[in-house]
């Protein structure tokens, strides 16, 4: 099946109410978790992030975005999920506001988990009713408990 979901998100790095209102503010709360549980520098993290937006915005419609990037001295793919109620101007390709964020980040020479990733996480999130379920979710612990259970499904 590849990689799972589950598999690269921790559940402290599910953010229920992120609070930015930017690309950059809420590339920064994406970062801070992992950037927290690997290790890194969260700073590092929001370069690449951001480098990457430029290069064309990962607001891919129906309220989801899905930032990805390549980092030096990371051992494997590490994610972090965000959820803003009040939706985010992310230059999404429909042009509304975003509200669900999964943030992925991979090894520099990463070979295809990444991609893998990026394909499992952009397949749960294109069915309406789970989008709906997550932005109904109550806290951080039922976001994830939904998303495990979504990551189960064949």
């Amino acid at each position: 099946m590849g990689v799972r979901f589950v598999d690269i998100l921790r559940p402290d790095c599910v953010l229920s109410d992120l609070s930015g209102t930017s690309v950059q503010s809420v590339l920064s709360e994406l970062a801070a978790p992992v950037a927290a549980a690997q290790g890194l520098e969260a700073k590092r993290l929001v370069e690449s992030l951001l480098a990457r937006e430029k290069l064309g915005s990962t607001g891919v419609g129906d309220g989801v975005a899905i930032p990805h990037c390549k980092v030096a001295g990371l051992a494997q793919v590490a994610a972090s999920f965000g959820r803003c109620r009040a939706g985010v101007d992310f230059r999404s390709l429909d042009g509304k506001p975003t509200t669900l964020f999964v943030a992925l980040f991979a090894p520099e020479r990463g070979g295809a988990e990444h991609l893998q990733a990026l394909a499992r996480v952009s397949r749960i999130l294109k069915r309406a009713p789970f989008r709906q379920a997550l932005l109904d979710a109550p806290d951080a612990a039922a976001l994830y408990a939904l998303i495990a259970e979504e990551d189960a499904a064949p």
